[in-house]
């Protein structure tokens, strides 16, 4: 596999403390004990642990329930996942090359795949994230009361919390390295690229909510049964169209901002607020309607993302907190170890808004008699 380890890869891996030459074949195991820090472990810990009580929990909800939402949005993240993410970390096996160089290096963790580079956490955090940023607008009964689209962009903002609380740690903790000279991770935010915060953070799972809903969830909640090959290949074709809805939504920025990276960070900037816009109105005030009594009680409640939410949230206040020393002590936005830091700010407004979501599920009515007369925008 050395023949696969370009040199911004192997430069990338040698920042981190291993060889790309030496990296294991298609599986590794490594001691969680000899890792680079102990924060890898504890993160690969928690992210597999979640993923894996969420599958459970979708397997349980279609039993019991015959809902099958759930396990297509699991499996639906996974597919999207080996779409998306094999071509960047070998680009000359897939012939692109020439027009992707690799763009970061994920550090090696206790699991690993393809030859260092793919951790057991990153297959795992695609559905985690998936299934808890889409259990909490399911809850608040936002598909039923705004549509699939509006539904979808909720989502990828909830999402965009719960990921960016993420995004901005991991760089500063060595659980990877972006390539800086790489002009598609152009303009960097701190220590993440634009693209990070935007495409893969909200427009992902924006457009993998739609899809999920569009095909599976809208039609469960009209009480349709789905047979084991329906789901099948409606959860291929989820994976495959939710990775064209993350080629498209970003276009504006991509082709504007094809030969000017401020351009291109502006209206990545601005596709971002809107969909803030448009998700923190319509989550308010969904959440307000269904205080006041104005809407019937969503029949969905999702205990997984509910209680699973708070676990990632302690967990990774946690994290963050035992990073601050290094953190405020950083020079020129690098800790002495020469690591870069991420934006503490926009990471604690990440905080308040997946911290609000969370709280919001718990406090509307689960059983209550409708105020007044009110109509639902159809899917």
């Amino acid at each position: 596999m050395v023949d696969h380890c370009s040199p911004t890869f192997a430069d990338l891996a040698a920042r981190l403390g291993f060889s790309c030459a030496e990296a294991g074949g298609l599986v590794e195991f490594r001691n969680p004990f000899a890792l680079a820090n102990a924060t890898l472990p504890i993160l690969e810990l928690t992210i597999v642990v979640g993923a894996v009580l969420a599958l459970c929990y979708a397997v349980v909800r279609l039993r019991r329930h015959g809902d099958p939402t759930n396990l297509v949005l699991w499996f639906g993240a996974t597919a999207y996942l080996f779409v998306i993410e094999p071509p960047l970390y070998f680009p000359a096996a897939f012939g692109i090359e020439d027009h992707v160089d690799t763009m970061f290096a994920h550090n090696v963790f206790t699991v690993e795949f393809l030859w260092g580079r793919l951790p057991l956490y990153i297959v795992a955090i695609y559905p985690l994230m998936a299934t808890m940023s889409f259990g909490i607008v399911r809850m608040l009964g936002v598909f039923r009361s705004y549509g699939t689209l509006v539904g979808a962009a909720c989502v990828g903002f909830v999402h965009h919390a719960f990921y960016e609380i993420f995004d901005h740690l991991g760089p500063q903790l060595r659980w990877w390295e972006w390539s800086v000279d790489n002009p598609l991770n152009q303009p960097m935010f701190d220590a993440v690229p634009m693209g990070s915060v935007v495409v893969f953070a909200a427009l992902w799972p924006m457009s993998l909510a739609w899809c999920v809903q569009f095909f599976v969830g809208r039609h469960v909640e009209d009480g349709r049964h789905f047979s084991g090959l329906e789901l099948l290949w409606r959860t291929v074709v989820i994976g495959l169209l939710a990775s064209l809805g993350t080629f498209l939504l970003p276009l504006p920025a991509t082709v504007l901002g094809m030969d000017n990276t401020t351009v291109r960070g502006v209206l990545y900037a601005l596709e971002l607020a809107v969909l803030a816009v448009v998700a923190t109105i319509t989550l308010i005030r969904q959440w307000t309607r269904l205080r006041g009594g104005d809407l019937a009680p969503p029949p969905y409640v999702d205990r997984f993302a509910q209680r699973f939410s708070i676990v990632y949230l302690v967990v990774f206040a946690a994290l963050w907190i035992v990073s601050l020393p290094d953190y405020f002590a950083a020079v020129d936005g690098e800790t002495s170890s020469g690591d870069p830091i991420g934006n503490l700010w926009y990471t604690a407004a990440c905080f308040l808004v997946a911290t609000a979501s969370v709280t919001a599920t718990f406090t509307v009515p689960r059983t209550r008699t409708l105020s007044r007369t009110t109509t639902s925008v159809g899917r």
